[in-house]
């Protein structure tokens, strides 16, 4: 397998020695070569990798990295953001942040309003969540006139759901999409939505991917 082009990939706050960041040049000679790119492999097997890169015959980590695009994991993450956001979207009827939204999410706007996707049930606590979050996002992008706060919302969320599914169903995958953001970036958002919405999302966007 090539490790190089997908450490290349690997967030750098991955890259540490008992909570040190590991020296930018020295991390970028150990990427440049076969030895220090096993070394690399070898020390993220041994913590958030595990599924990832630990050695096995049957696995190959860049058949991962391959199928499973940067581009591709974040808009997976996105659309998986937006429809655990389903229900305060839904609710939300006012012409001028009904218009956001459209120009915000483009198709994946129909994702949100989809009920056979998702039913949009939730315990009232998680709801109160869901909507609370939401709509800070959406007054902020509003009052910003900047789409980066519902984004950085939907993205969080969607990590959040992508890893917790994965855990269970693809492993590797879960560590990938974890590698690709800071340590911690998704570690306080709670996932939300029931298995089979995920996998509908999921195939989805895998079989576009094939």
């Amino acid at each position: 397998m090539s490790l190089r082009a997908l450490l290349a990939e690997v967030d750098a706050g991955w890259l540490d020695d008992a909570g040190t960041p590991l020296d930018p040049d020295l991390a970028a000679r150990a990427r440049g070569s076969a030895l220090g790119r096993r070394l690399l492999a070898a020390w993220l097997a041994g913590g958030p990798a595990l599924a990832l890169l630990a050695p096995d015959p049957s696995r190959d980590p860049e058949a991962i990295r391959g199928r499973w695009r940067r581009a591709r994991v974040d808009a997976l993450c996105r659309d998986l953001g937006i429809l655990a956001h389903a229900p305060p979207i839904r609710a939300e009827v006012r012409r001028e942040p009904v218009r956001r939204l459209k120009a915000t999410l483009g198709n994946s706007y129909l994702l949100a309003l989809d009920q056979s996707v998702w039913d949009g049930r939730l315990p009232p606590d998680r709801l109160g969540d869901a909507t609370a979050g939401f709509r800070e996002a959406l007054d902020a992008a509003m009052a910003g006139d900047d789409p980066a706060p519902l984004h950085d919302l939907f993205d969080r969320q969607g990590r959040a759901e992508l890893q917790a599914w994965a855990r269970r169903r693809d492993p590797a995958l879960a560590d990938w999409c974890r590698l690709l953001h800071p340590p911690g970036a998704a570690d306080d958002t709670l996932a939300r939505l029931p298995e089979k919405p995920v996998l509908r999302v999921y195939t989805h966007h895998e079989t576009r991917a094939a």
